[in-house]
C-alpha cells in the first residue's frame, strides 16, 4: 500500500470511528423511537440524500412527504436532526413542550472571541440570561408606546429610500436594484434607533465599513459548514469560514465599539438633549445582580448592538425584495394594491403609518409575501435541552430540532392554491390569521418562547416601506423582461433571498 493510501486509509477509519461513537453516546433505546427518515450513511448520514440542486428547505419538504409528514429524522453528519413539517407538530412543539426545546443550536461560525452567550438574543441558551434580554426587547425596544414615539425616525429613514430612488431616475428612468434600497434603509433605520445617527450618510466612513463588515458576516453565516457536520475537522476550519466570520465580526465590534465610547464621553449637557435610543437604555441597565448582571459589560452591549443590525437589516430587506418581486410578477395583484393606496392616499401626501390600518389589501400582500417566502425558512434552529417524547416518538437531548416554515406556509392540506400568490386569502376574516405565534399554519416569526420580540416593529416597517414606493413611483420590468418571465429562484444565506436579484424601472408618479 502506498504511502498516501495508508494515510487515507487511517483518515477515514479515524472518521467512522468517530461517527460510530457519536452515535453510540445516544443511548440506542432512544435511537429506536426516533422519528421515521432515510436510511443514513456511514459518517455523513443523509447529506447526500439531500439532493445538489434544491435548496435545503425545498430538499426536507420533499423527504418529509416520503418520509414523516409531520416529524422526520435526519443526520446531517454526526448531527441528529429532528424536522417538523406540519401545524400539528408545530402546535404540539409550541404549545406543549417549548421550554425543553428551547435550547438553541450553535454553529461553528458563531462562535469565537466574542461569542459571549451571556449578551446574545439568538445563540444565548435559554435561561435567566436570556430571559433578561427578552424582557428587555419586549419591554424597552419593541413596546408599543415606544414605538409609538419613535414613528417619525421611521417616516423619515423611509422618506430617504424614497427620495434617493427619485434622485437616480428624475431625469433618465433607468433600472435599479431594488433590494439595495431596501437594505440601506433598514440599515439606517437600525442605526437611528440604535444610536440616532444616518451611520450611512455621505459623511460617515466608520458607518460604510459596519456596514461593509455586517454584510460580510452574513454572507459568511449564511454559507453550509461542513465543521458542523463532521466535528472532528472543527480545529481545521476547512472552509475558513469560522476564521473570515470572526475576523468580520471584530472588525464591526471595534467600529461599534467606537460608537459607545463616543456616547459615554460626551458632555453633560449634550446628554439630556438625546432621544433616549436603545443604547442609553443599554449603558443606563441596572439590574440586581440576582437574574442576570448588574450592568451590560461592553462586550455585552457590542453583541446586542450587532445583532440588532444583522437581524433587523436581511429579514426586512429580503421579505421587501420578494414582495416586489411577486407583485410584479403578478400584474394583477400589482394593479389592485395600488389603486388602493392611490385612492386612499393624495400624491401630494406621504404614506403614514395611521394609513396602513385603512389599507387592508397592503397588509394581505405582506402576509403573503412571508407565507409563500419567510425570511428564516426553519426558523433559527432549537436544540432539545434534554430529552422528550412527542407526537409518540423520542427527540434526544442535543438534537436540533428544525421547524420547517416554508413547507408548512406551502401545505396544500392548509392552503388552496398553495404554491400561488393570491392575498385575498388574508381577506376573508372568517379565516383571518396573524403571524404572531398562535397559528401555526402561519409563523415566519416563529412561536412560543424563541419567537421574534422585533414583531412590532416589522408588521409597521414592512407596510410603510412596500406601501410608499408603490405610492411613489410606477415599476416595470426593465430589458424587456415580461412579468410570466420572470426567475423566481431562491438561494439560501442566512435568509431567503432571490437567487437573482431584483431590477425594475422606478417610473416616479405625478398624480
Amino acid at each position: 500500500m502506498e504511502y498516501y493510501e495508508l494515510i487515507g486509509f487511517f483518515l477515514l477509519l479515524f472518521i467512522w470511528v468517530q461517527w460510530a461513537n457519536h452515535r453510540r453516546r445516544l443511548h440506542l433505546d432512544e435511537l429506536r423511537w426516533l422519528p421515521p427518515g432515510p436510511t443514513p450513511w456511514p459518517v455523513v448520514g443523509n447529506i447526500f440524500q439531500l439532493g445538489f440542486v434544491k435548496i435545503p428547505h425545498e430538499s426536507f419538504a420533499h423527504l418529509a412527504r416520503i418520509h414523516g409528514p409531520n416529524m422526520m429524522t435526519l443526520w446531517l453528519g454526526s448531527m441528529c436532526t429532528v424536522v417538523i413539517s406540519s401545524k400539528e407538530a408545530a402546535r404540539e412543539m409550541f404549545k406543549n413542550h417549548d421550554v425543553v426545546l428551547a435550547g438553541r443550536k450553535v454553529y461553528e461560525c458563531m462562535k469565537g472571541d466574542f461569542g459571549d452567550e451571556l449578551g446574545s438574543m439568538i445563540t444565548a441558551q435559554y435561561g435567566p440570561n436570556w430571559r433578561l434580554l427578552r424582557r428587555l426587547s419586549t419591554t424597552e425596544f419593541f413596546l408599543n408606546s415606544r414605538l409609538d414615539a419613535t414613528s417619525s425616525i421611521r417616516s423619515r429613514c423611509i422618506h430617504k429610500m424614497v427620495q434617493s430612488i427619485y434622485d437616480v431616475c428624475r431625469n433618465d428612468p433607468t433600472s435599479i436594484d431594488v433590494g439595495r434600497y431596501f437594505f440601506l434603509m433598514a440599515f439606517n433605520l437600525i442605526g437611528n434607533l440604535m444610536f440616532s445617527k444616518d451611520l450611512l450618510d455621505s459623511n460617515s466612513k466608520k458607518g460604510a465599513k459596519f456596514f461593509y463588515h455586517a454584510g460580510k458576516v452574513m454572507e459568511y453565516g449564511g454559507k453550509p459548514n461542513v465543521a458542523d457536520y463532521l466535528p472532528f475537522l472543527k480545529w481545521l476550519d476547512p472552509q475558513g469560514i469560522r476564521k473570515n466570520m470572526q475576523h468580520h465580526v471584530r472588525e464591526a465590534f471595534h467600529i461599534a465599539g467606537g460608537f459607545i465610547k463616543e456616547r459615554m464621553d460626551q458632555p453633560e449637557e449634550k446628554v439630556d438633549k438625546r432621544s433616549n435610543d436603545y443604547l442609553d437604555v443599554l449603558l443606563e441597565y441596572r439590574g440586581d445582580g440576582v437574574e442576570g448582571p448588574s450592568m451590560f459589560s461592553s462586550t455585552t452591549i457590542n453583541i446586542i448592538v450587532f445583532e440588532m443590525f444583522t437581524a433587523g437589516t436581511d429579514t426586512t430587506t429580503s421579505t421587501l425584495e420578494w414582495a416586489m418581486a411577486e407583485l410584479l410578477h403578478n400584474p394583477h395583484t400589482y394593479a389592485k394594491l395600488q389603486t388602493e393606496l392611490r385612492s386612499t392616499i393624495s400624491p401630494n401626501e406621504n404614506l403614514q403609518e395611521k394609513h396602513i390600518d385603512n389599507l387592508p389589501y397592503l397588509k394581505a400582500v405582506i402576509k403573503e409575501t412571508l407565507r409563500l417566502h419567510p425570511p428564516l425558512p426553519f426558523l433559527v434552529p432549537h436544540m432539545a435541552m434534554k430529552s422528550c417524547q412527542m407526537l409518540g416518538y423520542t427527540i434526544p437531548k442535543e438534537t436540533q430540532v428544525l421547524v420547517n416554515v416554508w413547507a408548512i406556509g406551502r401545505d396544500p392540506k392548509t392552503w388552496k392554491d398553495a404554491s400561488m400568490f393570491k392575498p385575498e386569502r388574508f381577506l376573508d376574516h372568517d379565516k383571518m390569521v396573524d403571524y404572531k405565534g398562535q397559528h401555526f399554519e402561519f409563523i415566519p416569526f416563529g412561536s412560543g418562547r424563541r419567537m421574534c420580540p422585533a414583531i412590532p416593529l416589522a408588521s409597521r416597517v414592512l407596510p410603510m416601506a412596500l406601501g410608499s414606493i408603490l405610492h411613489k413611483f410606477d415599476w416595470i420590468l426593465g430589458d424587456g423582461v415580461k412579468p410570466k418571465e420572470m426567475d423566481m429562484k431562491e438561494r439560501m444565506g442566512i435568509t431567503l433571498r432571490k437567487a437573482i436579484p431584483l431590477k425594475a424601472i422606478p417610473i416616479p408618479y405625478n398624480g
